[in-house]
């Protein structure tokens, strides 16, 4: 049975304006690039501020420390097949 990929649009660090620039520029600090998960969303500049929003808390020290949650996800990821 033949592989299907699915192709999903994203708008490319050069042709980002306005909020996405800044959004993009945010998600860079400390990274090397935007995750390609995230760029996924970078058609509707509303739903990555909210998910960026979202992972900001879920990966903040609280009853668990980042660490904690980074480890958490990373065997979620596994378990799942998931490289990401």
């Amino acid at each position: 049975m033949p592989r299907i990929v699915p192709r999903i649009a994203w708008v490319e660090d050069e042709d980002a304006d306005g909020e996405l620039a800044a959004l993009y520029a945010k998600l860079r600090e400390g990274l090397p690039g935007v995750p390609a998960i995230l760029r996924t969303m970078s058609v509707r500049p509303d739903l990555l501020a909210a998910m960026t929003q979202a992972m900001s808390l879920h990966f903040t020290d609280g009853a668990l420390s980042r660490a904690h949650h980074e480890m958490i996800a990373s065997h979620v990821s596994a378990l799942n097949r998931c490289h990401y």
